[in-house]
């Protein structure tokens, strides 16, 4: 077994969004530009509404997929093709942009809280101008994995031998939440070739005696295995991995495409409003 060690660590960059919105931010900063296929991971989250109440309004995006999954409060989500839904605590919003989207993603908090991330993840250059899609997953389909010392709940991939919500081919993302009671062990393999990182965001741990910093982004170097250790506090994190797709990858704000070409084209169409080609139909599951 050859056990990840941490390739590096990026602390979280306070980055205003949308309507003023206070976001963390870790991939897709100086620090980190992207880490193929994650092109941007946003932790976002507050107790006073006033600092985010104002949301995300109308916004495009092209050439990739954004995954929001909620902790605490929830997100209604609307675009211009009609499509609405309402992400609650617990459960998470897959969207794949493709060849255009336009949407809003409005936040509330529940009892004072409001928090969660959102991660962007690329698409081949084939799939980049294919028709978008849209699927929102309630908390109850999110399957949760209990032991004695950790509770894991699996939104892609698979841990213990129960597969994940979320299916997102071109990247065979594997995403789980996972919640360790103190100074608790975990482990998970993992195919070697595969891009991962995890993000404390509660409590702390350890991967071989170094510390994993609450709030900051710890890419994790090549192996088949991921093996940390609880503080004494606990831990609560998030554990990403996906396929590196290998390509070019040219970014303006909200288009991420293959070419600077295909960026001021979306930038054109944007402008003179044929960015949406194709509806992306909502599918919601329960």
């Amino acid at each position: 077994m050859n056990i990840r060690r941490i390739q590096q660590q990026i602390r979280a960059v306070a980055v205003s969004e949308g309507a003023g919105v206070s976001v963390h931010r870790t991939i897709g900063t100086s620090a980190l530009k992207n880490l193929d296929p994650f092109l941007m991971l946003d932790h976002f989250g507050s107790d006073d509404p006033d600092e985010y109440i104002a949301g995300f309004p109308e916004h495009p995006h092209r050439g990739f997929v954004t995954l929001t999954y909620m902790l605490d409060g929830h997100m209604e989500h609307r675009d211009s093709m009609g499509n609405r839904g309402d992400l609650r605590a617990g459960g998470a919003q897959w969207m794949k942009a493709a060849s255009g989207v336009i949407h809003s993603e409005m936040p509330q908090q529940t009892n004072g809280l409001m928090r969660g991330f959102q991660l962007w993840i690329n698409l081949p250059a084939a799939e980049k101008m294919s028709d978008p899609a849209y699927q929102e997953f309630a908390p109850e389909a999110i399957p949760e994995v209990a032991g004695e010392a950790a509770r894991v709940r699996v939104l892609a991939g698979e841990y213990a031998g129960r597969r994940g919500a979320i299916d997102d081919p071109h990247s065979d993302l594997h995403y789980l939440d996972v919640s360790l009671q103190a100074n608790a062990c975990f482990s998970w393999p993992l195919k070697l070739a595969y891009s991962a990182f995890m993000y404390v965001y509660e409590g702390g741990a350890k991967i071989e005696g170094s510390d994993l910093p609450q709030h900051s982004l710890t890419v994790l170097g090549k192996g088949d295995s991921v093996q940390l250790d609880a503080g004494p506090a606990g831990a609560r994190f998030i554990l990403v991995a996906g396929r590196p797709i290998g390509e070019a990858v040219v970014q303006y704000g909200p288009f991420v495409m293959n070419t600077r070409d295909e960026i001021e084209q979306a930038m054109r169409d944007y402008r003179d409003g044929s960015l949406v080609r194709a509806k992306a139909a909502m599918h919601a599951v329960v």
